[in-house]
């Protein structure tokens, strides 16, 4: 554990639960002075005081982790970027690490004042749809499972005591089942159905594309379960989210039942037994349950029980144009909402080597490395003339969890000459050299600090 001084959110904590200094000390065994040397930053936090602070208040010792820290500065850089405010690397890691409420609040009002601005220029423009206030659905959903670590424990737990009374690979037969023995839903599938997925609730049937392979119509099906026999806390989960657009609720609830469904056909105990045997290899674990390379990946990304976590990856797929239609996170890896993201990211390689599974270990400019794997997948009917969407998705995890992976079999991880430069986008990327940048830096470059191998504010030397 690195040396973490978390002062202002142990004083935090203190004051939540109306405890004087001499109470904490008293109830963490340790001395009134040390603990005031704690909260001003004097000393850092040791694991002793964690591992007592979450047995004396069951905290998650995420709580106090630099992961957080991580993954809220290239966004808080994002923000003060937009205003034309530069910030040095210290100053951005003294407000997230130690108020990391303020910095969301920063995070989050920057987001509302470029939300309005587009609006305006959207009305200026007469091209204009219904105002309101707030970030996009897809984005506010997106937050969601974001601040969530991409775990919802209550709906993972669930899932997975129907689905390890299943067969794993052949949950479809399993699945019709349930529908028409607890529900008296018969599952009929359609050759020339437009949608995936359509239930008539007046007739009992739930309609499926032929087309869907046995993995994706039992993923259906399980979603399809999930509103049936979980509806009231899809519904809960998405009350106490505070959506602010009924668009963003629907969104939301689509998107904890299409968790729930991952969840079920991917039971946590048995997919993560399995992912730690295999050494997290997608395309085996994708065969042993029946599933594709995508829903393999997403699902790798959600292991983040307490009691039993796994590798914390970060999950994303793009398009050829580097759309980002899916991110998700348990893991401080973060690309910037503005600017892009790096063409120097080996999930853009992928599309001129389909079908072949790529690794690379990427630096970020703050020095954090990560084993990236990707991947192209493809979605549509097929056939000669067909449309056929055609993705990237890459999974990565920080380098520190890369011996656990098979991926990272014949890559020296301690030579850092291994490592490919990429960053968070053009426009909050410190890299001043790179041969790939479009446009500059928004606010001050960084330049590397040799006396904590990390960044300093660059001078042009």
């Amino acid at each position: 554990m690195k040396k973490a001084f978390m002062g202002v959110r142990l004083r935090r904590l203190r004051e939540e639960r109306g405890m004087t200094q001499a109470s904490l000390a008293r109830a963490l065994e340790i001395s009134p002075s040390y603990l005031n040397q704690l909260e001003r930053n004097q000393r850092p936090l040791t694991v002793p005081v964690l591992l007592k602070l979450n047995a004396v208040f069951g905290l998650d010792v995420q709580l106090f982790s630099e992961a957080e820290e991580a993954r809220l500065i290239p966004e808080l850089r994002a923000a003060l970027a937009d205003q034309g405010a530069g910030a040095s690397l210290a100053e951005l890691r003294e407000i997230a690490g130690n108020m990391p409420n303020v910095a969301r609040a920063i995070i989050s009002m920057q987001a509302r004042l470029r939300e309005t601005a587009e609006r305006v220029d959207l009305m200026n423009g007469r091209i204009t749809g219904e105002l309101g206030a707030g970030p996009a659905p897809f984005e506010a959903v997106r937050d969601y499972f974001y601040e969530h670590r991409n775990y919802i424990p209550t709906l993972d737990e669930a899932a997975e005591s129907i689905g390890k009374g299943l067969r794993p690979g052949r949950m479809a037969e399993g699945l019709t089942d349930r529908l028409a023995g607890r529900h008296g839903i018969r599952v009929a599938l359609e050759d020339d159905s437009p949608v995936l997925r359509r239930f008539d609730a007046a007739a009992g049937i739930l309609h499926l594309s032929a087309r869907l392979s046995p993995g994706q119509r039992a993923f259906q099906m399980a979603t399809q379960i999930a509103f049936l026999e979980h509806g009231s806390e899809i519904d809960r989960l998405t009350e106490e989210a505070g959506m602010e657009s009924d668009g963003a609720r629907g969104l939301l609830r689509i998107g904890l039942a299409n968790y729930f469904a991952g969840a079920l056909i991917l039971p946590y105990g048995a997919f993560i037994e399995a992912a730690e045997a295999e050494r997290y290899d997608i395309e085996l674990l994708a065969q042993r349950f029946g599933v594709g390379f995508e829903t393999t990946c997403h699902r790798l990304s959600t292991l983040q029980r307490p009691q039993a976590r796994g590798v914390p990856f970060f999950f994303i797929r793009v398009d050829r144009a580097g759309n980002i239609s899916k991110r998700q996170s348990a893991t401080d890896f973060h690309f910037s909402r503005i600017g892009g993201s790096c063409p120097l990211w080996n999930v853009y390689e992928a599309f001129s080597r389909p079908g072949e599974v790529l690794t690379q270990v990427a630096q970020m400019p703050d020095g954090r490395s990560y084993l990236w794997v990707a991947r192209t997948v493809s979605h549509g009917a097929g056939g000669y003339g067909a449309p056929v969407k055609r993705f990237a998705v890459a999974l990565g995890c920080d380098l520190t969890h890369a011996e656990r992976l098979v991926y990272a079999r014949g890559i020296d991880l301690r030579n850092p000459d291994q490592a490919t430069p990429i960053g968070a986008g053009c426009k909050i990327c410190d890299r001043p050299a790179c041969p790939q940048r479009a446009f500059p830096m928004t606010g001050r470059p960084l330049r590397p600090d040799p006396d904590r191998s990390r960044f300093a504010p660059y001078s042009g030397e």
